[in-house]
């Protein structure tokens, strides 16, 4: 089929280029550089397709509605289960520090030792009682004079009496200022510091 096409487009093209061919003797000049002549190497033809759409596939209805209603009954059922909430791990103890076994022995001391510090702690405590009774004595002592001094200052004069129960509010000086705004350093540059992140993502 490809050689007889070939062959009639060389008569056709032969025929519109055959006399100026001719009158100037110039026949394979010519049919050379024709635009509308191409070698019969070159002409090609390919097969005819004859491929077909492919047929959809009839869906039965009733098998659509089935799997519609499935899904469905799936939804209410999910719906019907509760929300499982992320546990907060901070709050629970592991497993491994609730073991009984695991238990820290205490390091066994000698006699001397033993017998010098409960000496120590002896002496410590007596030191301690000491020194509340002391103070304790010093806050009696300092309440009975005040008290004593009151009285003499009421039998002198009982304005300078009243003045002297009104509380001072200079004897503590307090001052106090609210927090205050403190721009960034620009010059500051944090540390980048290396972490692996042990994050765990939980999906409902």
């Amino acid at each position: 089929m490809s050689v007889a096409l070939s062959r009639c487009l060389c008569r056709v093209l032969s025929r519109h280029t055959a006399p100026a061919s001719f009158l100037s003797g110039e026949h394979h000049h010519a049919v050379a550089t024709s635009p509308w002549f191409a070698p019969v190497m070159t002409l090609k033809t390919s097969a005819p397709l004859r491929a077909e759409p492919k047929k959809k596939k009839k869906v039965d209805p009733r098998r659509e509605q089935l799997v519609r209603d499935r899904l469905k009954k799936k939804l209410k059922r999910l719906e019907k289960v509760p929300p499982e909430y992320i546990p907060i791990e901070d709050f629970i103890t592991p497993a491994k520090c609730m073991d009984e076994i695991r238990q820290r022995s205490a390091p066994r001391l000698s006699f001397e030792e033993s017998e010098g510090r409960a000496l120590l702690l002896k002496e410590w405590s007596l030191y301690k009682q000491k020194q509340h009774m002391a103070e304790v004595k010093a806050v009696e002592l300092a309440l009975e004079a005040q008290r004593e001094a009151l009285e003499e200052l009421k039998l002198e004069s009982m304005e300078l009496y009243q003045a002297a129960l009104k509380p001072d509010p200079l004897l503590f000086p307090f001052s106090h200022e609210g927090p205050a705004y403190t721009p960034p350093k620009t010059t500051y540059e944090a540390p980048d510091g290396k972490y692996n992140n042990i994050t765990k993502v939980y999906t409902q």
